[in-house]
């Protein structure tokens, strides 16, 4: 074999050299692509070698700006310091395949085997997907195991998409046996908290959860254990392994035939390889909550927060990002299916949509839905040709469709969360700054997939009410990075230009983009011009608070974790999230004093009645009249709440997608039903969230008359069934054991059917809002909606003319929209 004696003599080489644009420079076997660096590499390369040392390093640079090559030659770097072995961390086995790729480009050495000598030994870097580092059965060692595989530099790639892998992992999820007798052992305490709600989670109704109390779960820990132990099975290894220790600081939420168990934060360090690695960098696009790299990996605030930076900002691709329905609201789901249909036939049209009832709207359309056993094979099939309309569910990260892979990008719907924990806490902090950061997180991360590199160009289409109703959100803008801040300032210039647009003119936009008309594209290069990073990360000091609180209670130190977490409860205005705050309070407080815990938890519900109640619950609040008339209240409420014509219809049109009869969809249409109370003029409460007590919504309709209401929007069966009569009866009994005699009560239930099973008893008074009405209520709505935000003058008067003509009105709205039942 010839050798290369210019290596052996030693000197600068690709093997020698330390800094990793001089390695690029150096290296002899690049691809012709290769050629020379990005500026904005150089530059983060650069403020990298001078930090290099600094245990913990945060590297962001928008979408498209080449993060892996900035990572491999940081690990390369790292390699001819001697700083190894060197990990490459990709959040999927996909990805892993294009880093390999990318790497063998370069002539890196690389490797998958985390027990090659060349890895052990520095020669290569070992690329993995971040299961492989983060499971309960990890080759680099758990917990007491110690390290069994070491590592000296590790990079993480898209770090905030390897954060779902690492939330996975330090979940356990229990079935069968091991669910029904840790249901048996909570079953008094649910029902002490919520009786209506905890016989649903006993017959495992769909999308039923409930949290089970702190104390419950501190008290039965040996219990607990002992369940997971004996039924738990070899299928909860991979996370058992990594919570078996941490079990009094996780939360549990019983449901649907399951039990889930997660940790408040991650006790990251039960990875001891990845919790002591010297040098650890973190890759990441410029998101809206970078707090979550504390939470989840235990990073010190200060390293996220001098997050390293090229110079400018403006290393990101070309996107018109359009929202036609705010445009023009009056828009359909349908026409703009339609619209993309059509766009199709020339261009890759990638949808992404929340869930896979969503999906089906597409499938209808002829779209190719993407599942697990053809996700990667799709994505392959995107880059190498025409595909036409491709829909993918819940994927808002981890995915690369540069070119024309997707030439238009469709964000279709809200994105949703996957952990029942995560479902429950975005109901208890609904409308705080926690839910609207990690949906911006979702959104941003979502308009990233189609475009990979400054040259690069994608229109992304933003539809569905509620996902539009979130993004015009006061305080939305501001979480966004400031590329995509900018092209969010460019759409609102388009808009103005497009108000009341038909489907033909959105289309003829688009084309401006995907037709690559110079004026376009001078227009969208110039508006990133002079654009830079902000200069340091966003961290919320709750989230810092909330680490050291955990990270102290991991040593059982639970003075201090209360302390900590206390020491930030009067800095938070929002109610939601102070009240929350108080309830982590209470949770750690427990440990020292439980009567004090519980005193403490009574004040977090008066904050945020979503939280579980104390164990001597609270008291009470009726509903009270409103010694307003219902117009007034109409007017009132259109002017406090909404800033403009245009998103007044918006946030409502929002609010009445919501109103479908389908399965999981039950806790949002019922706030809904609160929220529509509102728009109204009358009054609404949600006795069982906030009591724990009585109906899923109640209605003050004026005159000391109240509907109350139970919302079974997602029920399946052809009749109504005998648990949700007894659950419409024992609300109505609630009410009158609840007000007194002057007020009347009228059962209201929405269900897809108006005819009850034979062994049911209904109350004589009931109403039924079926499928039928309900339509024509929406409908209903949104003309009356319209009829307000396009009238000058919103005397009383003239509203109260436009609800009588609606039907809107406590004496017509039930004779009009529900209808009377029969029994089999």
């Amino acid at each position: 074999m010839p050798l290369d004696f210019g290596l052996l003599e030693g000197g600068d080489s690709a093997d020698t050299v330390l800094h990793p644009r001089e390695i690029f420079s150096a290296l002899p076997n690049k691809a012709e692509k290769y050629n020379y660096p990005r500026d904005v590499q150089t530059e983060v390369w650069n403020n990298w070698s001078a930090r290099k040392n600094e245990k913990d390093l945060l590297l962001k640079l928008n979408t498209g700006a080449g993060k892996t090559v900035v990572g491999l030659l940081i690990l390369k770097s790292c390699l001819n310091e001697g700083k190894g072995p060197a990990v490459y961390v990709a959040p999927d086995p996909f990805l892993v395949n294009q880093v390999l790729g990318e790497a063998a480009g370069l002539g890196i050495e690389t490797t998958e085997d985390p027990r090659d000598t060349r890895y052990v030994r520095g020669r290569a870097v070992l690329v993995i997907n971040a299961h492989k580092l983060i499971n309960g059965q990890s080759v680099f060692g758990i917990g007491d195991t110690g390290t069994r595989i070491r590592i000296g530099s590790i990079v993480l790639d898209d770090a905030h998409a390897c954060l779902s892998t690492a939330e996975k992992q330090f979940t356990l999820t229990l079935t069968g046996e091991a669910y029904s007798n840790l249901f048996q052992l909570f079953e008094e305490s649910l029902i002490q908290q919520n009786p209506s709600r905890a016989m649903d989670v006993s017959i495992q109704e769909p999308y039923k959860n409930m949290l089970v109390p702190f104390w419950t779960w501190a008290n039965k820990e040996r219990d607990v254990l002992e369940i997971i132990q004996r039924y738990g099975g070899e299928e909860i290894a991979f996370s058992w392994n990594l919570l078996r220790k941490h079990l009094r600081l996780c939360r549990c939420v019983v449901g649907e035939g399951m039990v889930e168990i997660s940790p408040r934060m991650l006790p990251i360090s039960e990875i001891p390889a990845f919790a002591s690695a010297p040098r650890r960098i973190f890759m990441s696009a410029t998101l809206a909550d970078d707090g979550v790299l504390v939470s989840h990996f235990d990073v010190l605030a200060e390293s996220v927060a001098n997050a390293i930076t090229p110079v400018t900002a403006n290393d990101i691709g070309e996107r018109m990002i359009l929202v036609p329905q705010d445009s023009n609201p009056s828009l359909k789901d349908t026409e703009l299916r339609d619209l993309m249909v059509e766009k199709a036939k020339k261009y890759n049209v990638v949808v992404i949509v929340p869930s896979g009832f969503r999906a089906g709207f597409w499938v209808e359309a002829g779209a190719r839905k993407l599942t697990k056993t053809d996700f990667h094979q799709g994505i392959e099939d995107l880059k190498n040709g025409h595909q036409g309309l491709v829909v993918i569910v819940n994927r808002y990260d981890g995915i690369d469709l540069p070119k024309d892979a997707c030439r238009i990008l469709v964000l279709d719907g809200l994105p949703d969360v996957r952990r029942k924990i995560d479902k429950l806490q975005e109901i208890m902090l609904e409308e705080s700054d926690f839910v609207l950061n990690q949906r911006i997180q979702k959104i941003e991360q979502g308009m990233g997939r189609g475009i990979r590199s400054t040259e690069d160009h994608c229109v992304v289409v933003l539809m569905g009410k509620t996902l539009t109703n979130w993004l015009f959100d006061a305080k939305a803008p501001e979480k966004f990075s400031r590329a995509t801040q900018a092209q969010l300032r460019l759409l609102d210039k388009l808009e103005n230009q497009l108000q009341n647009a038909t489907i033909e003119q959105i289309s003829e936009a688009m084309d401006y983009c995907l037709g690559r008309v110079s004026a376009w594209t001078r227009t969208a290069k110039n508006a990133l011009i002079g654009l830079t990073y902000e200069p340091q990360s966003r961290i919320s000091a709750l989230v810092i608070a909330q680490r050291k609180a955990f990270n102290a209670a991991l040593i059982r130190d639970y003075p201090r974790a209360v302390s900590t977490i206390q020491g930030v409860v009067n800095l938070t205005e929002n109610a939601a999230t102070k009240g929350w705050l108080k309830f982590e309070l209470a949770e750690y407080e427990h440990y020292v004093d439980p009567v004090k815990a519980q005193e403490i938890l009574k004040s977090a519900v008066v904050l945020n009645p979503r939280l579980p109640l104390p164990i001597e619950g609270i008291v009470f609040q009726r509903l009270t009249p409103s010694q307003v008339g219902q117009a007034q209240l109409v007017i009132d409420h259109f002017k406090g709440a909404y800033d403009s014509p245009n998103h007044a219809m918006m946030a409502i049109d929002a609010l009445l997608e919501t109103f479908v009869f389908r399965p999981e969809t039950s806790t949002a249409f019922e706030e809904a039903m609160r929220k529509l109370a509102l728009v109204l003029g009358y009054g609404s409460q949600r006795p069982e969230q906030v009591f724990k007590r009585g109906p899923d919504v109640l209605w003050s309709v004026g005159e000391l008359r109240y509907w109350v209401i139970e919302a079974k929007n997602g029920a399946v069966t052809p009749t109504i069934n005998k648990h949700d009569c007894n659950q419409l009866n024992g609300s109505i009994n609630w009410f009158e054991g609840s007000y007194d005699h002057t007020c009347h009560g009228t059962p209201v239930l929405v269900h897809p059917s108006s005819r009850f099973e034979h062994a049911c008893s209904p109350h004589p008074d009931t109403r039924i809002i079926t499928r039928e009405r309900l339509d024509e209520l929406r409908e209903a709505i949104r003309g009356f909606a319209h009829a307000v935000v396009s009238r000058d003058d919103d005397s009383p008067a003239n509203i109260m003319a436009l609800l009588e003509s609606y039907k809107l009105t406590p004496s017509k709205f039930l004779a009009t929209y529900s209808s009377s039942f029969s029994v089999a």
